[in-house]
């Protein structure tokens, strides 16, 4: 069965997450429209500037589409804006932004400061052996955590930056600029499962 994964592409860096996809053989498409969102099993939310995707989803008609596939069970893995657009409760959004939903957590946007505050650090994750060397640019932070939340990776001074709730996956950095694939592989692991 053929279950391809969609990156949402209305801004950010979704071609890298393509290429990721590419790099484990998985069938990938670009999403910019809700046709588009009906042909994929599974998608993307990637880094990129969280209030612009969502104005943006908005404009494409995709919003309230997403957000309700999301709310009966889609698989979502969303990475640094990504995670932004899939937390409950935004802090330190602008007053008019709105997230997809899907993870019970409240997440702090630039929570480390500005693209010169970007760093690396290697992480362990939970469901991935080995160490995941992580890129943090302009990132977020989570710092509420809901019940049925699973805490999947933290810094080493305990922050959280992966986090899990049903099918809905959320990273605060990027693995598709540093060739780490296999969070990817971790989330084509749930679209299957949820198929």
């Amino acid at each position: 069965m053929s279950l391809p994964i969609g990156v949402l592409s209305l801004q950010g860096d979704f071609r890298e997450h393509s290429q990721t996809l590419d790099s484990l053989g998985l069938e990938n498409r670009y999403v910019r429209t809700p046709q588009e969102l009906e042909s994929v099993s599974g998608l993307i939310i990637p880094g990129g500037e969280s209030t612009v995707i969502h104005k943006l989803a908005v404009a494409y008609d995709l919003y309230q589409p997403i957000k309700e596939k999301i709310a009966r069970g889609f698989p979502v893995f969303g990475t640094c804006a990504g995670l932004i657009m899939l937390a409950s409760e935004i802090i330190d959004g602008t007053s008019d932004q709105a997230s997809f939903g899907g993870l019970d957590v409240s997440v702090r946007r630039n929570a480390f400061g500005n693209q010169l505050d970007s760093f690396e650090a290697d992480l362990d994750f939970v469901g991935v052996e080995g160490v995941v060397h992580a890129a943090f640019i302009r990132a977020p932070i989570v710092e509420r955590i809901g019940s049925e939340v699973e805490v999947l990776s933290q810094l080493p001074d305990g922050r959280v930056v992966g986090v899990r709730q049903n099918n809905a996956l959320g990273i605060s950095f990027h693995p598709e600029v540093t060739g780490e694939n296999r969070i990817h592989a971790l989330f084509a692991k749930t679209v299957r499962t949820a198929h």
